[in-house]
């Protein structure tokens, strides 16, 4: 089977947790990060599905590889090539599929609440849990495009999750592990003491003590997510989704 494709937009924001989890299955993938100065693609023949990570950007920036991204995606609907956005991936998708990309109604930063809506495709993705403590990083978010089902919502940002087939969109950083959260943390000094008086802004120590208590279900998640999207690859491949 041909490798996933993974576009990456900033180098402190690889797939982490999805890489290891691609990596403990054999499954080939290959990442192009253009902060690095690797080129998105042209186009998907090569590749048997279609990751889009996260950025500190916003979606709505004039750059060329955030049009391509969008691009990439609208090939992986036409193909069938089920596709995985995480954050600002998941608003580029929405971007390309017509919705608008705008200020969340408040930043969320750390691990907030986010509740599972009733559903079948909702379980699918999701699980049969009614809610979950997520970690998000973002301060824009998608509107819901026309045709998708909306998964997931907090109070703080109403679309947290949508999918359309077999392609999701994540609002929340379902990769994150605790390397790239330290490595954020870090990075994010300033920022975090600028909104230190948000109520959905945990601070870099409240997110790391958070983590020895979510981090664990946060991954089991992941993987619940990253293998049913798997199956929809299998399938798509015309493989035996199991």
């Amino acid at each position: 089977m041909n490798p996933v494709l993974i576009l990456q937009h900033l180098s402190s924001d690889g797939p982490a947790y999805l890489g290891t989890w691609l990596a403990r299955r054999g499954i080939a993938f290959e990442v192009r990060n253009t902060e690095a100065g690797e080129a998105f693609p042209d186009r998907l023949q090569d590749h048997s599905a279609l990751v889009i990570l996260g950025g500190e950007m916003s979606a709505n920036d004039a750059l060329p590889s955030l049009r391509q991204a969008e691009n990439l995606f609208l090939q992986a609907v036409d193909q069938g090539l089920p596709t995985l956005g995480h954050c600002l991936g998941a608003q580029l998708m929405a971007r390309a599929l017509g919705a608008r990309v705008l200020g969340s109604p408040a930043p969320e930063i750390g691990w907030q609440h986010v509740a599972v809506l009733p559903g079948a495709e909702s379980r699918l993705w999701l699980g049969e849990a009614t809610s979950h403590q997520l970690f998000h990083w973002h301060s824009e978010a998608f509107e819901l495009p026309s045709g998708c089902t909306v998964l997931a919502s907090s109070r703080a940002c109403p679309q947290q999750a949508f999918a359309l087939g077999p392609h999701l969109a994540m609002q929340f950083h379902i990769e994150i592990d605790a390397a790239k959260m330290a490595l954020w943390i870090a990075e994010g000094t300033d920022s975090l003491a600028e909104l230190r008086d948000t109520p959905t802004v945990q601070s870099g120590a409240q997110m790391l003590a958070s983590s020895q208590t979510f981090l664990a279900d946060h991954q089991r998640l992941a993987d619940h997510i990253y293998a049913h999207w798997w199956a929809q690859v299998r399938a798509s491949r015309g493989h035996p989704a199991s």
